[in-house]
């Protein structure tokens, strides 16, 4: 039994580290437009707040 829980540790070691390729090679969009049109949409907003006071 002791020799069965010494592979436990490579195994699981093993297959993390499959997931963790197969997480890290997923397609990515490359594009900014997504996030620059996110932070023109904050930007406005903070400008918006900063006009009005109590």
């Amino acid at each position: 039994m002791s020799a069965l829980a010494w592979w436990i540790f490579p195994v699981v070691a093993g297959l993390l580290a499959w997931l963790w390729v197969l997480w890290s090679r997923r397609p990515r969009s490359t594009a900014d437009s997504d996030s620059l049109a996110g932070y023109q949409r904050f930007r406005e907003a903070m400008e918006r707040d900063a006009g009005k006071t109590e």
